[in-house]
């Protein structure tokens, strides 16, 4: 399904969550020259990307009684965070494309 795959973007349990791993990537993503906002939405696409397959491959191994079921709850709850945060960003980018739509010419 989702081929590319790393637990950059969601930290384990505890740690802080996902608002300090994107807050990282903005922080990274101001101090290199040249940096722009499309770089930084990809980057975090791919994190995102790889936060929801991290969980779909602890699934997987879990119907193999490779992982241990703490592992795949934990991967299967930092996808779904990942999801929700998703989701929102989409959402308040077409309220505000709705929001440039609507003003004066």
């Amino acid at each position: 399904m989702i081929e590319k795959i790393g637990m950059n973007m969601v930290p384990a349990a505890g740690t802080g969550g996902v608002g300090r791993s994107i807050a990282g990537a903005i922080g990274n993503a101001a101090g290199v020259p040249g940096a722009n906002f499309a770089s930084f939405v990809k980057g975090f696409a791919e994190q995102s990307v790889n936060a929801t397959q991290g969980g779909e491959n602890l699934a997987l191994k879990a119907v193999d009684k490779d992982a241990e079921l703490v592992d795949v709850v934990s991967a299967v709850s930092n996808a779904e965070v990942t999801l929700d945060t998703v989701v929102t960003l989409r959402d308040r980018v077409i309220q505000a494309y709705q929001e440039i739509i609507r003003m004066p010419v």
